[in-house]
Parts: C-alpha cells; structure tokens; sequence
C-alpha cells in the first residue's frame, strides 16, 4: 500500500438549512489533537444522528484525489476538502484500495472500516449541483465510514497506517459497485450479509432485498424530503 498522508482533519457544529433541515456538511479544519471516541471526532455534531453517527459511523474519509475530478467536471466550483463534510483528507487511498474490515492506526487510535459512505442530498445543498448525490454515487466517489476499536488521541501530524486487512477481496470500491450499480445480483449480496466486518445496517439492507428481490427507495437520500434531517 502507498504511503498515507493526512491532509486534514476536520470537524463542525450542525447548521439549519431552513424547513427544520439540519446539515453537518460544513466542516472546519482543526490543527490540534483530537480525541477519537467512539460516537466520533472530538465535538463533531451531526444533522441527522440516525445516519451520519454512531459506533458504525464515527468518522469519515474522503480521498483528496476525488476532488481534482470534480474540479474537471464543474471547474467554476471550489472544490477541496472538507467539502464532502469529511473528517479525515488524505492523499495515498481510495475506494480501490481499502477493503471492508481493514483496520488502521492513527495516533493512539484504532479504526476499522465499517461501510461505504451513502451520499445524500446534503451534497446539493452545499455545492448547489441537484444531481450531485447520484453523480458521487454512480462514480464510486463516495469515501468510507470507520467504527472505532480502541479510542486516543489524533491529529494531522500522526502517521496513518494499515495493521491488518481481512477481506481483502471486498474493497469498499466493490461493496460500492455491488450495493448501488448491481443492486439484486445474488453472489455479491451474499458476500455483503456474510462480512463481519460490515456495517449491521448494510448487511440487514442486503438480506432484505435476497428475500424480496426488490431495492429500497434511494429517492429520500438523494433528493430529500421536506421534513427529512429534522431534529426530534
């Protein structure tokens, strides 16, 4: 695997959109240490905590490579990190390099990989680009979600390096191609329920649609609903 160098890291308070939406999108760069936990980075909130939280996603990772193919497709944007309301930039991984499972450590942390990142409708928002979810989705340009294994003290200056790989088989670039772009094909759902290492929200989403050979409704994700991020 290529050297990891951490660009940035990343965390912010959650902004109100208007309509009772709630974005964490907008992320600041912190040049301090962090504590790692396991709910996530420090004092990072999160508009909506049944998707954007929890021990199975407590800290995101975006490639800082996706953004110079941004840059060609909508060059009067500014692309560049935290822009996909990353917590962690780096340069030396992407989807095609890392798999479900693997697990890193950084700093006095220890990180694991849990799912694929879910783009959604946030991305607009921010970007002002409508289709931009389903473009981040269709590109495998997505990042990746950790779980955290044994929580500590990071920053920017701590090295970022791969400890051990389980699967390496299952890329999260392959989880993203098997989950979004051949959604009902039987083998690659089955690889997906019978990964320990994967996230119990895709897995169970995997099992459902082996039993009833239908995909769930992405509508609400990609494009939003009128009460969707609201805070109860």
């Amino acid at each position: 695997m290529n050297t990891v160098y951490v660009d940035g890291v990343y965390i912010g308070k959650a902004k109100n959109l208007g309509h009772g939406l709630l974005t964490d999108i907008d992320k600041q760069e912190v040049a301090r240490r962090l504590w790692l936990w396991p709910q996530g980075l420090g004092s990072d909130e999160h508009g909506d905590p049944r998707f954007h939280t929890g021990p199975e996603r407590a800290l995101h990772h975006y490639p800082a490579e996706h953004y110079a193919w941004w840059r060609q497709r909508y060059p009067q944007l500014d692309w560049r990190a935290p822009g996909f309301g990353e917590n962690l930039s780096t340069h030396g991984l992407d989807e095609h390099q890392v798999c479900l499972g693997d697990m890193f450590r950084w700093g006095g942390a220890l990180l694991q990989i849990s799912q694929p990142r879910s783009p959604c409708y946030r991305l607009s928002h921010r970007w002002g680009v409508p289709n931009l979810p389903q473009q981040a989705q269709d590109s495998g340009r997505c990042g990746w979600f950790y779980r955290v294994l044994k929580p500590g003290f990071v920053s920017a200056d701590e090295p970022f390096e791969l400890i051990q790989r389980s699967y390496p088989g299952l890329t999260v670039a392959w989880a993203l191609r098997t989950f979004y772009r051949e959604p009902l094909e039987h083998a690659g759902l089955k690889k997906l329920v019978d990964c320990p290492a994967l996230s119990s929200r895709w897995r169970d989403i995997a099992i459902k649609r082996m039993r009833t050979g239908q995909v769930e409704d992405w509508t609400a994700r990609l494009l939003g609903l009128p009460l969707e991020g609201l805070r109860a």
